[in-house]
């Protein structure tokens, strides 16, 4: 019976993929991200983890319950005294001192905003990943755009040169040449095809769309900041107010603190009081009585806890200090990779040469037709505009992820900041 059940499930399942029609949505890089932040499934899961220490400062602000017991209940009483029952109720309470739930609420109230900082460091993961697929993506389109020039240029030339090989005008050499560069072609924009179906995989997973839908970037020019108004200092000052990491480990020194505090407040005893009545159970019939108790700090005054209270603040302190210089040495770095990336990326945009590219292969595929120029330079030229494309869309793909990388690791958008300056 379980493996129908299975096979039931299995079946609905295929019911459902292949009612689900295909469906392509263009979006701009910015309507991409903003989807991410709403649709994506693991910020949905992180962010309840605020709303989980947020539960656990409440929890901290309660009183301890109090106490009820009832006792000394007599199931048979005397002949002579049939409704002299005994029994006694007592009711007690725990009264904490030296601020303690208030102490322990301090602590819930960093552990949230340590929550909100452990959620903001999953965001700027998920974000430098979600922005380097769609750059990715839009250099795997455009790359297999200058592809398809050159598939539709060799096709045309193939063509025409089969006609003249028929009639006899040409050896059948030059066709297999030109076949077997097209077919160099179309394999490497088969290999792109399967790079983009693996980009467009990670593109969905991100923003938790369906398997059938295709994801088309528009509009996809972002600002980019020169290295030239980028200060070090000023990166790295940035990066002690933005970096979520950075805030993590100031938290955990301030968390340790009260920890320290807390365990130093464990010192003195708490304080319990009780009220308790008694019936028949003594000289009086009814006896109403009053009491405190309070435990006597004289071998156990928390001393062990203490002490490691105090390692575990010192250990915090230097291990900000060390993720401090970590992210400081990544700056420099990385702001070094984007100065080399942004510089070379302006000196190829602003070659006059590049542009004409384009324009070139219709010239040379007319060039071959009419003979004034032969199958060898025409390759060459195939081969150049190819390279030259590639190192142009390489460099602009590599300055953009250089500058998020750069983002990545100051941990805010610099963007935004200069928007909101502005």
């Amino acid at each position: 019976m379980k493996i129908y059940w299975i096979l039931f499930i299995n079946l609905c399942t295929l019911i459902n993929v292949f009612a689900q029609e295909e469906e392509t949505i263009k979006l701009t890089p910015e309507e991409i991200e903003a989807a991410f932040l709403k649709q994506n499934l693991e910020l949905i899961a992180e962010r309840m983890n605020i709303s989980i220490a947020d539960a656990a400062v409440i929890q901290a602000r309660l009183w301890d319950n109090p106490t009820l017991s009832v006792g000394d209940v007599n199931f048979w009483t005397p002949r002579s005294e049939p409704k002299a029952t005994q029994f006694s109720i007592e009711l007690s309470q725990l009264i904490q001192t030296a601020n303690k739930r208030g102490k322990l609420v301090a602590m819930e109230k960093i552990s949230k905003d340590m929550a909100i900082r452990q959620f903001e460091e999953v965001v700027r993961g998920l974000k430098i990943e979600l922005r380097k697929s769609i750059y990715e993506l839009m250099y795997l389109d455009a790359y297999q755009q200058v592809l398809k020039v050159q598939v539709e240029s060799l096709s045309k030339l193939l063509e025409s040169y089969t006609k003249q090989v028929v009639r006899g005008n040409l050896a059948k050499g030059e066709i297999l040449r030109l076949q077997a560069a097209l077919f160099e072609v179309e394999n490497e924009m088969n290999e792109i095809q399967t790079e983009r179906n693996a980009q467009q995989k990670t593109l969905k997973v991100l923003l938790n769309v369906g398997p059938l839908v295709t994801i088309e970037i528009i509009n996809g020019d972002r600002p980019l900041e020169s290295p030239e108004v980028l200060s070090i200092t000023h990166l790295m000052q940035l990066a002690d107010d933005y970096h979520p990491g950075l805030r993590l480990f100031k938290l955990q020194t301030s968390y340790c603190e009260k920890s320290l505090a807390y365990e130093k407040a464990q010192r003195v005893p708490d304080i319990t009081v009780n009220a308790s009545y008694d019936r028949y159970g003594g000289v009086w019939r009814n006896f109403v009585g009053f009491g405190i108790s309070i435990g006597l700090p004289l071998l156990n005054r928390n001393q062990g806890a203490i002490k490691a209270a105090q390692i575990r603040r010192e250990q915090s302190l230097y291990a900000a200090r060390q993720q401090q210089q970590l992210v400081q040495h990544e700056i420099t770095e990385v702001l070094n990779n984007y100065t080399l990336a942004y510089k070379f990326y302006k000196k190829i945009t602003e070659n006059a040469l590049l542009e004409e590219l384009d324009s070139m292969t219709d010239i040379y595929a007319k060039n071959l037709l009419n003979r004034n120029i032969g199958m060898a330079e025409y390759m060459d030229f195939m081969d150049t505009y190819k390279n030259n494309k590639h190192i142009l869309l390489t460099t602009y793909k590599n300055v953009f992820n250089q500058y998020e990388e750069l983002q990545f690791t100051v941990g805010t958008d610099l963007s935004l900041l200069n928007n909101n300056v502005q």
